[in-house]
């Protein structure tokens, strides 16, 4: 059961962390305000599991391996590892400084992606599966939204509707349906949506030139 929106999760987490709601713009940034010493020239260097990261507020939070409280992890430090965000899952080894505030990393050692746990096979795949496609019939005209998150080794994601807002509950088979391998967040495409029992549902989607197309 989810309790709030993703964006209440998330303003909520940073709150608990007391580096207040906010997004931001530097490493630097996350360094001072997170109140570690940036004098110090050397870091501990942490493991752990990325436990989400939200490249659209450009930031992420790692469990560490040590029981310690979670790490910041700021967007600026995948890009010399070629990414713009990270699956939920994902071991990080990285250095990190601590302040006050909390933990922040500073650089990011090594990501290992062949090592995220896999969910169980579920027995989905049973006759009373949601199936999207049953709700074509009551579905919107295609509207523009954007990727909120989307984990593929699970098989769904959630898309924000343009009030920004809304979450969209969007699954594999209808990623794969529009034409897609995957989504990665804060990519904009078009889906027709439907109400659910769950919630608001993407039932089709299309690349975002198709609106205009």
């Amino acid at each position: 059961m989810r309790n709030g929106s993703r964006h209440e999760r998330v303003a909520g987490w940073v709150a608990m962390q007391d580096f207040g709601t906010r997004e931001f713009g530097s490493l630097d940034e996350v360094v001072a305000v997170s109140g570690c010493a940036a004098e110090v020239s050397a870091h501990p260097m942490i493991s752990g599991r990325v436990k989400w990261f939200d490249a659209v507020r450009g930031y992420g939070f790692v469990v560490p391996d040590d029981g310690g409280s979670d790490i910041l992890l700021h967007y600026n430090l995948l890009a010399p590892h070629g990414r713009k965000t990270l699956p939920e899952g994902a071991l990080v080894t990285a250095e990190v400084c601590e302040g006050q505030r909390g933990r922040a990393a500073r650089a990011i050692v090594t990501i290992d992606m062949a090592t995220i746990p896999q969910q169980p096979e579920r027995q989905e795949r049973s006759a009373n599966r949601l199936n999207p496609t049953d709700f074509l019939a009551s579905a919107s005209d295609y509207v523009p939204v954007q990727v909120r998150w989307f984990n593929r080794s699970k098989g769904y994601g959630f898309l924000l509707g343009d009030d920004g807002v809304t979450e969209i509950f969007i699954h594999m088979e209808t990623v794969r349906r529009g034409g897609f391998d995957s989504l990665e967040p804060g990519q904009q495409i078009c889906a027709r949506v439907s109400q659910g029992p769950r919630g608001a549902l993407a039932v089709a989607v299309e690349p975002a030139s198709h609106l205009h197309g």
